[in-house]
């Protein structure tokens, strides 16, 4: 297989970043009566994926968004009443960030991914399983240059 040149690299990764924009929108437009926005639903997912609970810090780890971003997206989510801060009992410098009932209905409502399924559903399950592999050695290879874990999910 004859290697790619600087252009077709970059072609690719101008057409990665249009696709991900793109369903993006899909995303936001999907999400826009619930008042709540994709990086909220990443936020809710992550909560409800570890059991509820977790620090600022966690969350921006899993999430990889930098902790001013994440403590912004944190304190509109409490005002809308989705989630708590809550001092940790053992750790009394730690914060950890729990889910309300409001939090919870609001994951519920925003799990129905309608747009993300109309979409990938251009692909055959051969081809979604094939798209799956490829992004993560992607992105794990992306990791290993920047020296980051994985993250917990997916």
């Amino acid at each position: 297989m004859a290697s790619l040149s600087a252009d077709q690299y970059y072609r690719i990764w101008v057409l990665l970043a249009q696709t991900r924009e793109a369903m993006l929108k899909a995303r936001q437009k999907e999400l826009a009566p619930y008042n709540l926005s994709p990086r909220q639903c990443a936020v809710l997912f992550y909560l409800q994926a570890i059991n509820g609970k977790a620090t600022p810090a966690e969350i921006s780890r899993g999430l990889f968004r930098e902790s001013h971003t994440i403590s912004e997206i944190l304190s509109r989510m409490e005002k809308q009443g989705l989630l708590k801060r809550v001092k940790d009992l053992s750790r009394k410098n730690l914060v950890r960030v729990e889910l309300t009932e409001q939090g919870r209905e609001a994951y519920n409502r925003s799990a129905r991914r309608e747009s993300i399924h109309k979409i990938l559903s251009v692909l055959s399950s051969e081809e979604r399983q094939q798209l799956e592999l490829y992004l993560r050695r992607l992105r794990d290879k992306a990791l290993r240059l920047i020296n980051k874990k994985k993250p917990l999910f997916p």
